[in-house]
């Protein structure tokens, strides 16, 4: 079942006598043709609202039974007026290198910025650089977590790395450089900074502005009016809480994003009272929890250790234990995650009221998505970082006036795909350096005839938090092949390994078919999809 380098060698020969494609052929044959030419309606102002974490399940407009218990009104009425990408991906589930691809068009390995941390090249054009050269004004708001100066932008209000949910730490152009604390919820001062952008703008010309939310990050703090929400709201339970990974290779198993065993009592869901209990006292968590109560004010300590006390009676009264307590840790920890989703779905709705009152809704092109996916507790998980659905999908809603409103796309798109869109909104042609496809193309409901086929993915950051194994993969509409890999000269960290899904038979992923013979020609596609993909693009590890 597994793929031997030696032979790999020969098949990259092989493969480039197949398709005489230089990268930049290769991608361009991907994209959509239609570019759209400058019309009397532009240039179109373009909001791009982006959240950390947010699970297309917890989006109402998407159907999901999570989304139907703790709805989305605001981000359901933005799908309303626009477009619903129900098939929308990321190229690498991870922040920082989601931020990358957003920025620059490019895939991780094009850019730069593989894992966390440090890696941006600085070299590469931002897509704001290009608007600001073409007369736009250009504002970032809330998380940028790169590490390197916010490139083509007039006006930012940063956050400090991840963020605070209460009392924050912002940057600007007027801090000299400091990082200054701002009294209130992160949720809304980010929607307060983004409003203050465009009070202050120049209104004779365009501007895109990008809404950076923090939230729902973990470790899911909520606001303070919504300490309580959904408090006697019991949530479903996924179908694969307890996933045994039968048929998966070893990654599935070796993970460390366990809601049983990795999500804690004290930092995740708040029981400081339980510090002393082991396994639930390590220092870093201990801490952290610690000191995000401690920057709070005395009316937010106040509300919070008041809600939080309910949930530590709770736990002491029922003692859960085994299954028990993935569940009742599982109830929890949606809890918290729905209310920060109440506190953005509010935000964006303050943001869009603000756009209406003052004639900005028929030239703005507002974008809502997240940086990825995230696990509501599918195969037993939180975070991401794996290509399997809940991870690697990621809610995606465009409201373009002018453009088909109320309607739902299933083509594949990527989060590489957002620079070329807004270069293609503002009438900039997309060099042809950047990887993406402007999505411009689907928004009037018709797929063009040459729209890509299948998406590549990368994910590089191990050994790390969550300790997830590197793999690449590609996916079309119904299949999807993983390879996981690791360090071929240590036979301790070895990995070559093969998962082969379908989709639409297994929407889970619980059945491994890689080497199943009814999937032969299925797999034999897709592998040389995959080798395609590399070659094309230049990946250098795999």
């Amino acid at each position: 079942m597994s793929t031997d380098y030696q032979s790999m060698k020969k098949m990259k020969k092989q493969i480039l006598g197949i398709i005489p494609l230089t990268a930049s052929a290769f991608l361009s044959a991907a994209c959509g043709t239609g570019q759209q030419e400058t019309g009397a309606q532009r240039p179109f102002n373009i909001v791009h609202i982006m959240t950390d974490d947010h699970s297309y399940q917890t989006l109402s407009a998407y159907g999901h039974a999570l989304g139907k218990l703790a709805p989305t009104p605001n981000l359901d009425k933005l799908a309303a007026q626009g477009m619903l990408f129900r098939q929308a991906f990321v190229e690498n589930s991870l922040s920082t290198p989601s931020r990358a691809c957003l920025m620059t068009g490019l895939y991780s390995h094009q850019n730069g910025q593989r894992q966390l941390g440090a890696g941006i090249d600085t070299t590469r054009t931002f897509f704001s650089e290009l608007l600001q050269q073409q007369g736009y004004q250009t504002a970032v708001v809330g998380k940028w977590h790169m590490q390197c100066e916010p490139k083509g932008f007039d006006y930012y209000q940063i956050l400090w790395d991840q963020g605070e949910y209460y009392n924050p730490e912002f940057r600007s152009k007027d801090t000299d450089g400091k990082y200054v604390k701002r009294e209130g919820y992160a949720t809304r001062l980010t929607t307060d900074y983004a409003i203050d952008f465009l009070e202050h703008r120049d209104s004779g010309k365009p501007f895109c502005l990008l809404v950076h939310h923090k939230a729902p990050h973990r470790n899911w703090m909520p606001e303070e009016k919504y300490l309580h929400l959904y408090e006697d709201v019991e949530f479903p339970y996924p179908a694969t809480l307890f996933d045994d990974y039968e048929t998966r290779c070893s990654p599935a198993h070796t993970q460390e994003m366990r809601i049983d065993e990795n999500m804690t009592l004290v930092y995740d869901l708040k029981l400081t009272g339980l510090k002393d209990i082991p396994p639930y006292n390590h220092e870093w968590y201990k801490e952290g929890i610690l000191a995000s109560i401690d920057r709070m004010n005395e009316e937010q300590r106040r509300s919070w250790e008041e809600a939080y006390a309910d949930r530590y009676e709770d736990f002491l009264k029922k003692k859960p234990e085994g299954k028990d307590l993935v569940k009742w840790k599982y109830q929890a920890y949606i809890r918290d995650y729905v209310r920060c989703i109440k506190s953005i779905d509010d935000e964006v709705g303050r943001l869009m009221a603000y756009l209406e009152e003052h004639d900005l809704m028929n030239n703005t092109v507002i974008v809502y998505t997240s940086d990825q996916g995230f696990y509501m507790g599918e195969h037993g998980w939180f975070d991401k970082r794996f290509m399997y659905e809940e991870s690697f999908r990621t809610p995606l809603i465009i409201r373009y006036p002018g453009k088909k409103q109320g309607v739902e796309n299933n083509d594949l798109v990527q989060n590489i795909d957002y620079a070329p869109t807004y270069l293609d909104i503002a009438g900039i042609e997309k060099p042809d350096y950047m990887s993406g496809c402007s999505l411009v193309p689907l928004l009037d409901g018709k797929t063009p005839a040459d729209w890509r086929q299948y998406l590549y993915y990368h994910y590089y950051d191990y050994p790390a938090i969550h300790m997830v194994r590197r793999h690449d993969g590609v996916r079309d509409k119904r299949y999807k092949l993983i390879h996981f890999y690791g360090d071929k000269d240590s036979q301790q960290d070895f990995v070559d390994c093969n998962e082969l899904y379908d989709l639409k038979a297994d929407p889970n992923e619980l059945n491994n078919l890689y080497g199943n013979p009814a999937y032969t020609k299925v797999q034999q596609r897709l592998q040389q999809q995959l080798d395609t993909f590399r070659i094309s693009l230049g990946v250098d590890e795999y």
